[in-house]
């Protein structure tokens, strides 16, 4: 039923795909435009745009980006200079420098707001349509407005409210905004299923937004604080929510911690709600080549399909990792911080492999990387037929002897931007089985996990502060971390607090799009790191993009700029 629905989507709006960095152009179902379908086949089409919309939120220069370059997480510095330059924007965003014309805080409003559109379109019609399954939908239409109204609260400090596409929305910021969510959640919850699969909303995905909701409400109800207020019956609806989701048995902590960012991850059973991204959805994700080298070729069958030298991981995040697992290296001790995939890493002699085996490491790459080499447009091969392996060079940069070694040290200056600086980050599976590997990543995009769930409840019990709670955090902490055992198991830790768990949460969630949230309400997002020294509290929520703001002038007072902008 799930893959139907959004198979729905390419089959009755008509959608047509460009192979660059352009977006699947839709036409968005209503009524009228329904004719001649039966009423469950118009209710499938209704309800897939409002879905629909998330991957283009979870592109990687959209929502990705301002969650991840604007931290102590990830930098993109401008490559060789000629490469993610645009106009300083990836530089201005990781120093809080942003400006209310960037494009990507542009166009990550504008695909939540056409979500929140769609979903609107979805309530207004579905209610009149007679097949059984349209009140579920109805329902999750619903929770679909709710979801993206949490995304502009997170990010932009407000939400829109209404009920009819003709109306004007009211906006509701801090504590309101909050109890609207809060409300719209709660009100769908007993009309949902745990059925539907992980790409669409289910009862244990509203409980877990409510467990975000909450965990982050002292944020959102004053985002600008010098301290927040988690009060103790925010932590309780926390732990409530989560224990429901654990509770309910339908949900399995993965022992291949990688396996839960694998091409086939639909089915991971540690996945509550993510971003449909399966094959013959036309799944379009970019996440698997955005850090990885222009001179990494991940799959045999295709000779374009390589990285883009993007994002790295500052120093600083790396040496968390670093510190927290000497004497040991972070790969020898910790399964979530690397994959080998290649032998020849460890032993040099293996540089035959064939082409069905042939598969990049996992998670972050440092120092010289080994893989497909090409020349002339064409993969060498070894005697046998199989594909040659061997040191990479960046020869698609025209710098054949500047070996593709990832460094640690990655800055803004001239040598800190070289293709080969910082260490890259390849948590996601590059895509085998689609068109071109590159632009179709065929991996569900994580939004919610069991991971998560047990590292909220052990927050709530934390910010709690009594020791019975204390002790039940740290056992939920270690839980996660004894879960991942297909290699080894994490060691346990002795003792945990809130620095503990935000560095906790750092090596569980890294590249997922919870960073800047997580920095914000552990009191960290106003630090120094690599390239970041601005401290000021305003820069916590995103400018309203100046396009916006014009286009409200005709109603005066309406939408005002957030502070500091």
């Amino acid at each position: 039923m799930t893959k139907k629905i959004f198979s729905m989507l390419f089959i009755l709006v008509g959608s047509t795909m460009i192979y660059s960095c352009t977006k699947l152009s839709e036409k968005v179902l209503d009524e009228s435009s329904v004719t001649g379908l039966t009423d469950k086949q118009a209710a499938e089409g209704i309800i897939a745009p409002a879905y629909a919309k998330l991957e283009d939120v979870f592109l990687h220069t959209n929502y990705f980006a301002l969650q991840e370059i604007s931290t102590d997480e990830a930098i993109l510095p401008y490559r060789g200079g000629t490469d993610w330059g645009d106009n300083g924007i990836y530089m201005a965003l990781h120093k809080h420098e942003t400006t209310s014309t960037d494009p990507n805080v542009k166009n990550t409003w504008t695909n939540i707001l056409q979500g929140l559109s769609r979903s609107i379109t979805a309530i207004n019609t579905l209610p009149t349509n007679t097949d059984p399954n349209a009140k579920i939908f109805l329902a999750e239409a619903k929770g679909m407005r709710a979801y993206y109204s949490l995304l502009t609260l997170d990010l932009f400090g407000l939400v829109f409210v209404k009920d009819d596409l003709g109306e004007t929305s009211k906006i509701l910021r801090g504590n309101d905004a909050v109890e609207y969510i809060k409300s719209e959640l709660l009100a769908i919850e007993p009309v949902l299923d745990n059925t539907t699969g992980p790409g669409r909303l289910t009862k244990a995905a509203v409980w877990g937004l409510l467990a975000r909701l909450y965990l982050n409400a002292a944020v959102y109800r004053d985002v600008y604080a010098t301290a927040f207020t988690f009060n103790s019956a925010d932590m309780d609806k926390v732990i409530e929510y989560s224990d429901k989701i654990i509770g309910s048995g339908a949900y399995a902590l993965s022992n291949d911690y990688f396996s839960i960012f694998d091409d086939k991850n639909h089915t991971n059973k540690e996945l509550i709600f993510a971003v449909d991204q399966r094959a013959d959805l036309n799944g379009h994700n970019r996440m698997a080549y955005f850090s990885i080298s222009g001179d990494m070729f991940p799959i045999p069958a295709y000779t374009g399909a390589n990285g883009t030298d993007g994002p790295a991981i500052t120093p600083d995040f790396y040496h968390t990792w670093v510190n927290a697992n000497l004497p040991l290296d972070p790969a020898d001790a910790d399964p979530r911080f690397y994959k080998q995939n290649l032998s020849i890493y460890s032993n040099p002699g293996d540089s035959c492999v064939d082409a069905t085996a042939f598969n990049i490491n996992r998670g972050i790459l440092r120092g010289q990387q080994y893989g497909l080499i090409r020349k002339n447009g064409v993969f060498s091969k070894c005697s046998s037929g199989k594909m040659l392996v061997g040191k990479l060079f960046h020869d698609t940069r025209n710098k054949p002897t500047l070996a593709v070694d990832f460094t640690e040290a990655i800055d803004f200056t001239v040598a800190g931007s070289n293709y080969n600086t910082g260490y890259r980050v390849e948590k996601y599976e590059f895509s085998k089985t689609s068109v071109s590997g590159r632009n179709f990543g065929e991996h569900d995009i994580v939004i919610l996990r069991l991971a998560d769930v047990y590292l909220m409840r052990a927050e709530a019990k934390l910010r709690k502060g009594d020791a019975t709670s204390v002790a039940a955090a740290l056992a939920d902490v270690n839980i996660v971390r004894a879960s991942r055992t297909v290699t080894k198991p994490v060691p346990p830790l002795p003792s945990v607090s809130l620095d503990l768990l935000f560095r906790e949460r750092g090596f569980e969630f890294y590249w997922e799009m919870v960073r800047r949230s997580d920095m914000i309400r552990f009191g960290k997002y106003e630090g120094t790191w690599t390239e970041k020294t601005n401290t000021d509290k305003q820069k916590r929520i995103f400018p309203i993009p100046q396009t916006a703001i014009d286009g409200a002038s005709n109603l005066p007072g309406y939408l005002s700029q957030n502070p500091g902008y």
